[in-house]
């Protein structure tokens, strides 16, 4: 999952970034209203954590400028953010009234610094979990069972050993289940701006995934991308 953290003080900044990426979320990091605007039109992310008090201005005017725009589908199509991208304001402003100032805005959660980062990861999750329609903190899907929480695979009930990216690709594919996602969709999921990625980088974890699944779990649409073929949840 990729997360946008708009915060413009540094150590705060690298220490969510360093946090969060110890949980398994791809993180990128902008100090200001214009960077962050301009990083949500050209990527997408799964949530953004939002500071209020900004270098180049309030968060709040970047809340508002995302919620007035379009669609998932026509925000696509006109190179602007998806409006109905999970916010979480996290801020020094602890007053009641501000509060509910940024939820009537729009923000989906709002955390008052100081912190525990423990409860951030938490929020996030069921921010991630409510913008997926999902209900239930793991994921069921045939023999499959995947808690994000924990970060723990089991197959018919056992323990099945993963790498992070390994996690984090299924966790993907489990999300969007029914659809198809290029390789690039799913590389901008996992990836931050520095991040290195090999060329056959997700093709070597989707293999992994079937060898320790099975072949049928995962599958390609040849010259688009790869699935999980959509079934009921259990």
């Amino acid at each position: 999952m990729r997360i946008l953290v708009v915060e413009d003080d540094a150590g705060i900044a690298s220490g969510l970034r360093t946090n969060l990426q110890q949980r398994g979320y791809a993180v990128d990091v902008c100090d200001g209203v214009a960077s962050a605007w301009s990083a949500l039109r050209a990527e997408r992310f799964d949530a953004v954590l939002l500071d209020l008090g900004l270098t180049d201005g309030d968060g709040s005017e970047l809340l508002r400028r995302l919620r007035q725009s379009p669609p998932a589908a026509a925000a696509t199509a006109l190179a602007l953010p998806d409006s109905a991208t999970p916010v979480l304001i996290v801020t020094a402003r602890d007053q009641v009234h501000q509060r509910i100032a940024g939820l009537d805005l729009g923000a989906d959660d709002y955390l008052a610094k100081p912190f525990d980062v423990d409860e951030l990861d938490a929020r996030l999750r069921a921010l991630l979990r409510r913008a997926a329609g999902r209900t239930s903190p793991t994921i069921c899907h045939g023999d499959v069972e995947l808690d994000p929480a924990a970060r723990t695979v089991r197959l018919a009930g056992k323990p099945v050993e993963m790498s992070p990216r390994e996690f984090s690709v299924l966790l993907v594919l489990l999300e969007a289940r029914g659809r198809v996602l290029s390789r690039l969709q799913i590389e901008e999921r996992l990836y931050s701006w520095d991040a290195a990625i090999e060329s056959n980088a997700v093709e070597v974890h989707i293999h992994h995934l079937r060898r320790k699944l099975g072949s049928g779990c995962i599958q390609t649409m040849r010259g688009v991308g790869y699935f999980i073929p959509q079934k009921t949840e259990q």
